[in-house]
């Protein structure tokens, strides 16, 4: 039986993904103080919401979707009605596998994972880190189950912070580069609906040349770089005005920041 604690996007990303995938709503369930989302969420998925203490009794697997600061005091009620045997799945950013395994009854095996909301769409990409007592087969385990909304890649947990700067915060930085494209098609005259929409497609599909090329980003950066031609003359004005260098302290500041938040 598996649990997932919080019904917000992530967590209702997560059960759609995972009953996509084939789990039986019979062996899904859920959490939601509200009342009216619960309702929806039975008559949408066929799930049972519960609460958090009787996921806890009954589930194998709990997937924590909740806001971090929620979970130590959500840990603490629970704590009581959890067994050794349960595996805990934290998809909360910044709290380490240390921290959540000191709220749990000793030896519960606990993974920390960081998605990103491209999981909303299944596109996801979630690094997984494993606590003191969690082994390869529970590692197996939360694979299995967050593969259903994205790739997922295994980490050690002193990389979380990294993970969270690249990839946590990452769809950001995507975003940000799409707005100042579009709005630089506007200011030379453009209607933004057709701006959007090549910048839109040239993200799209230089991503999957990224992703199903096999070819490293340098070499397929020179492929679209004639000599003297557009292309070079626009990476030369960014590179005039450090674009590189500040995309490497922007992703330095994320990861600090994550490991502030972390306590790390």
């Amino acid at each position: 039986m598996i649990a997932i604690i919080g019904a917000g996007k992530m967590g209702e990303a997560l059960l759609a993904g995972m009953l996509a995938e084939g789990h039986e709503p019979e062996r899904v369930l859920v959490t939601e103080p509200r009342a009216e989302h619960a309702e929806e969420l039975r008559r949408h998925y066929g799930i049972d919401v519960v609460t958090a203490t009787d996921a806890a009794k009954r589930a194998d697997t709990l997937i924590l979707a909740l806001k971090p600061q929620d979970l130590p005091s959500l840990l603490d009620d629970i704590a009581p009605h959890v067994s050794p045997d349960l595996l805990v799945i934290s998809v909360a950013a910044g709290l380490t596998t240390a921290v959540l395994e000191a709220h749990l009854p000793s030896g519960v095996p606990v993974v920390r994972a960081m998605p990103n909301t491209p999981a909303l769409m299944g596109k996801g990409m979630t690094a997984i880190a494993g606590g003191a007592g969690a082994g390869s087969g529970h590692l197996d385990r939360a694979e299995g189950l967050l593969g259903s909304v994205g790739d997922v890649i295994r980490v050690g947990e002193q990389h979380m912070d990294t993970v969270t700067a690249l990839s946590g915060s990452g769809p950001a930085y995507f975003y940000f580069i799409a707005e100042t494209m579009v709005e630089a098609g506007v200011a030379m005259g453009m209607p933004r609906a057709t701006a959007l929409r090549l910048v839109q497609r040239t993200m799209t599909g230089a991503g999957a040349m990224l992703t199903d090329s096999g070819e490293h980003p340098v070499v397929l950066r020179e492929a679209v770089t004639s000599p003297g031609g557009t292309t070079a003359a626009a990476l030369r004005e960014l590179e005039r005005h450090g674009v590189r260098a500040a995309f490497t302290d922007a992703i330095e500041a994320a990861r600090d920041r994550s490991r502030a938040l972390s306590g790390g």
